[in-house]
C-alpha cells in the first residue's frame, strides 16, 4: 500500500493560520526522501502492509506536529526515525502484535557483519523465527543499524539513548540474534532428521518384512 504526498493525510494538518510554507516545503521534502525506508523498516517490524502504511502515516503526522522539537536539521532521518520507532511499539503493544517479517537488505559498509551476511543469504525462515524471538528493542536495533544503515550516533537518536547505551544495546542484539539463530538452525536439523528418518521407514514399506519371509521360504 503506497502513500503519495497528494493524498498524504498530513496535509489535513497543515492550515493556512498554522503552517508556513518552509515549514510544508521541509516536511514534504522528509517525506520525499524518507518515506520509503520508513515504511520498510516499519513493516519489517509488523509484517502488515495495511498496518505498516497506517503507522508509517502516523510517524509523519506526528513528525509533522512535532517540528518544532527538531534543532537541527541535517538530523532529521534519525529524528524520523525516533517518532517511528515509538509509534511502532507503541501501537504493537496496543494491538499486540507480535510478528516480523525477514528482511533484504545491502550492505553499504566495508565489513558488513555476521547478522548482516546472514540476511543477504535470505536465510528467511529461521532468521524469522530468530528475529521473533528477541526483544522487541533489540529486533528494532538490529533492523535500524543493518537493514537501514543508521550511524551510532543515528541509532543512538532513534533509541533516545547515548551513543554508548545503543552500541550495547546492538552487541546484545547481535549476541541474541547469534544464539536463537544457531536455536532455529539446531531445531531444523533435528526437523530433517526425524523427516529423512520417516522417509526412509516409508521407502522399506510393508514389503520389507514381507521380502524377508519369502527369502526365508527359498531357503526352506
Amino acid at each position: 500500500m503506497s502513500i503519495s504526498v497528494s493524498n498524504w493525510q498530513v496535509g489535513r494538518e497543515m492550515t493556512a493560520s498554522s503552517e508556513s510554507a518552509g515549514d510544508r516545503t521541509f516536511i514534504e521534502e522528509l517525506f520525499a526522501l524518507h518515506h520509503a525506508e520508513i515504511y520498510a523498516y516499519v513493516l519489517r517490524m509488523v509484517r502488515d502492509a495495511d498496518v505498516a502504511a497506517d503507522f508509517t502515516q502516523d510517524a509523519f503526522i506526528k513528525a509533522y506536529r512535532a517540528q518544532d522539537s527538531l534543532e537541527d536539521r541535517a538530523k532529521a532521518r534519525a529524528w524520523l526515525y525516533q517518532i517511528a520507532h515509538r509509534v511502532v511499539l507503541d501501537e504493537m503493544r496496543r494491538r499486540r502484535i507480535v510478528r516480523f517479517i525477514p528482511w533484504t537488505g545491502e550492505s553499504h559498509g566495508a565489513a558488513p557483519s555476521a547478522e548482516h551476511l546472514a540476511m543477504e543469504m535470505r536465510l528467511s525462515g529461521p532468521l524469522a523465527r530468530a528475529m521473533a524471538r528477541i526483544p522487541e528493542r533489540q529486533r528494532a536495533a538490529l533492523l535500524m543499524a543493518e537493514v537501514n544503515d543508521l550511524t551510532g550516533l543515528e541509532l543512538a537518536q532513534a533509541l533516545g539513548i547515548s551513543h554508548v547505551a545503543a552500541r550495547a544495546l546492538l552487541t546484545r542484539a547481535r549476541e541474541s540474534l547469534r544464539l536463537a539463530l544457531a536455536d532455529e538452525k539446531r531445531l531444523e536439523k533435528e526437523h530433517e532428521s526425524a523427516l529423512d528418518a520417516t522417509y526412509a521407514e516409508q521407502a522399506r514399506g510393508p514389503h520389507a518384512g514381507r521380502r524377508g519371509d519369502d527369502t526365508t521360504g527359498s531357503a526352506r
